[in-house]
């Protein structure tokens, strides 16, 4: 009877999330850490940090996947399967909805859409502070986050993020190398480090297998699978870098024109949840709602396989001391990552004028200190945003 509370908590958590989640991965996790963290106490913000340094390590969408990983530690993979569809099938429903209406709608300027992307200003100015205050709080890891701010707005790449946080690592075995480490918190764990090996197989097979078996079948539906399943498994760096990829694979076969793969990913930044649901129009334009579900599924099993691969295995090494030294600044590095996006690309492509920053101001105030409700600010952001557009 507990369990069935706890898996019904994580879907009706998970699913509020996905309604309200606006502003992409970074702002994803200044949601999680309002929600899980600091409202329910399902993690402390150690655990919570070093699910993120693991998720950033992996391929795939990081924010599902640090909500997978939430999942898991709080219902076992049924709790990782409820916080994955919680936070996904919002938004999938709206882009398939999308898919078959687009057409005759005109929002890609609607003033509520900009509304919602001052609010993920504000979203993930509250994470940075949160997380700077907690992770990096001496001047060793505030020169950390400093350089990895300086670093990531220089070399702006999926690569060069995953550069700085294996530099940092590597910094902080040296660094911290001396250093007592409190005991960590034990993450109850209910998926076997044999379940783990056995997801991280099944990932390889199809990923190597999936290419071999298209050319085998010649099914379309085969094709598609493959395309995406790829798409979720070799980006690093979040839903942004994965549409270069998914452009290629498919707007030369001719699946998807490319003015209607331009107006879905416009569509794409107005819903909450993860980009990478964006596969879910991709699918529905293909193929209907068949090809919707198929679409969304291939580009997020990799994330599901990958982080059910690798959690069993975090209690072991988290507790070792170069580990925790590595993750010392890793988790450090983490905040000025979270700093760079906070710049570029939410601020430089939302804040435009003083009423732009007046209004995140705003935001961010009844976020931190007035201790509004994150679906609250949404709508308050959504309608300051018509209000804006209104006065223009």
């Amino acid at each position: 009877m507990k369990l069935k509370h706890s898996l019904w908590e994580i879907l009706r958590v998970s699913t509020k999330l996905g309604l309200t989640s606006f502003g992409g991965p970074i702002a994803h996790l200044g949601y999680f850490k309002n929600e899980y963290i600091d409202k329910r106490k399902w993690l402390d913000e150690k655990t919570y940090a070093d699910i993120i340094a693991l998720c950033q390590f992996l391929p795939g969408p990081a924010s599902s996947q640090v909500g997978i990983a939430i999942g898991i530690l709080r219902g076992g993979l049924i709790g990782g399967i409820l916080s994955f569809l919680g936070f996904t099938l919002p938004s999938v429903l709206v882009l398939v909805l999308f898919a078959f209406l687009f057409k005759n709608f005109e929002i890609a300027d609607a003033g509520w859409i900009h509304g919602l992307k001052i609010v993920a200003v504000a979203v993930v100015a509250q994470a940075v502070l949160g997380m700077g205050k907690k992770l990096a709080p001496d001047k060793p890891r505030v020169t950390i986050a400093i350089l990895a701010t300086i670093f990531t707005l220089l070399w702006p790449s999926a690569i060069g993020q995953v550069a700085i946080i294996v530099l940092a690592g590597i910094v902080g075995v040296f660094l911290y190398k001396n250093q007592t480490f409190p005991d960590v918190r034990e993450m109850s764990m209910s998926i076997s480090k044999k379940i783990g090996i056995a997801a991280l197989a099944i990932f390889f097979i199809l990923l190597f297998g999936l290419p071999f078996l298209k050319q085998v079948t010649q099914l379309q539906a085969v094709a598609v699978f493959d395309a995406f399943y790829r798409a979720g498994s070799l980006v690093f760096g979040g839903g942004h870098v994965v549409l270069p990829l998914l452009e290629r694979e498919l707007v030369p076969t001719g699946w998807i024109g490319g003015s209607e793969f331009l107006a879905g990913y416009g569509v794409a930044q107005a819903v909450p949840g993860p980009l990478f649901t964006f596969a879910g129009y991709l699918g529905a334009m293909i193929n209907g709602v068949s090809g919707a579900l198929l679409a969304t599924l291939a580009i997020f099993l990799p994330a599901f396989l990958l982080v059910v691969g690798s959690l069993p295995f975090l209690n072991e090494i988290r507790k070792r001391p170069r580990f925790q030294a590595a993750l010392t600044a890793i988790n450090a590095a983490v905040v000025g990552i979270l700093l760079a996006a906070l710049y570029n690309p939410i601020w430089t492509s939302t804040i435009k004028t003083t009423g732009d920053f007046a209004i995140a101001l705003a935001l961010f105030g009844l976020l931190t200190y007035w201790k509004v409700a994150p679906w609250m600010v949404v709508l308050i952001g959504a309608l300051a945003g018509v209000l804006i557009g209104i006065a223009a």
